[in-house]
């Protein structure tokens, strides 16, 4: 298969591994700066160009487009798939999992666990707000936040209520959920491919840290999962429509509670803790479906 890898540094650990592997298997990769694409979206001659040359002949293309540029990569992966390339994960799919509190409403639709979760507007409504989601401690998060940035714990009402203040005079879209201390700083994830959980690692906050996420300084390790919680990250990457997903799960008294559904989840933690080739396994996969143009897309408001 000729693929095209959609990525802005062909350095980073994930695109350098999932080049390797797809030419391990024999397939030819080109590693694209969506950044650096433009296209033409007339009705006769839709076209990808890049960097003078136009981007055609491909069986299949990789996104792994960092949320930042979202709108423009997703632009970019659907014209790939209006030219007929399977897309491992589609446009659709992508935006709708960077969306968080779309994606809380969807998954909460369809049953799955989640940790309670308010969302307002006005500051007037902030003491309502703290009574219906409980606590405190509570966990105060940037809609538009990654990698555990503008994540912040308030230990108190006052604290909860200022810093709520603040978020709404900056004009930033928040989130307020509550705080799940049997979880004790640490968190899972689990890594889908498919229809199944591929790896799993616990991911373990730093002393004196609440957030777990590897770049705040949290440690992993690999972790076997129930399959209560099995089922939790499948179906939560169906319902987003992902056919690859890093599902981050907390565990808590009342079972399984997902975080957050990442479209582009990094490889280079999960490799490290668990040792699988989960590169060699997002490629083997792309070359069971493209022929046959399967995704799972879930078409969902």
């Amino acid at each position: 298969m000729k693929i095209a890898l959609l990525s802005r540094d062909p350095t980073l650990y994930s695109t350098c591994r999932l080049v390797a592997a797809a030419q391990a298997r024999g397939h030819e990769v080109q590693v694209i700066d969506v950044l650096r694409c433009y296209m033409n979206i007339s009705t006769q001659a839709q076209s990808i160009h890049y960097k003078g040359e136009e981007l055609k002949g491909f069986d299949a293309v990789i996104p792994r487009i960092g949320a930042s540029v979202t709108f423009y990569g997703t632009a970019v992966l659907r014209q790939f798939e209006m030219l007929g390339v399977f897309a491992l994960n589609e446009s659709v799919a992508i935006a709708r999992a960077r969306d968080k509190l779309r994606s809380l409403q969807l998954l909460s639709r369809k049953g799955i666990g989640l940790p309670i979760t308010g969302y307002a507007h006005a500051p007037d409504d902030i003491e309502d707000l703290l009574k219906m989601v409980g606590g405190p401690p509570l966990v105060i998060k940037l809609l538009e936040g990654a990698q555990g940035i503008g994540v912040v714990l308030a230990d108190t009402e006052p604290a909860a209520k200022g810093l709520i203040e603040t978020f709404m005079g900056l004009r930033a879209n928040i989130l307020v959920q509550e705080y799940i201390a049997e979880a004790q700083g640490a968190d899972i994830r689990c890594f889908v491919i498919g229809e199944r959980v591929v790896a799993a690692m616990k991911r373990q906050a730093k002393p004196g840290e609440f957030r777990s996420n590897l770049h705040r300084g949290g440690s992993a390790s690999p972790i076997r999962i129930t399959p209560q919680e099995r089922s939790t990250a499948t179906h939560a990457a169906r319902i987003m429509g992902l056919n690859v997903a890093g599902v981050d799960i907390l565990r808590s008294q009342r079972g399984p509670l997902v975080l957050e559904v990442n479209s582009t989840p990094g490889l280079e933690g999960i490799e490290g803790a668990t040792g699988k080739d989960i590169a060699g396994l997002m490629i083997e996969y792309l070359e069971k479906n493209a022929a046959l143009a399967r995704t799972r897309v879930y078409r969902q408001a």
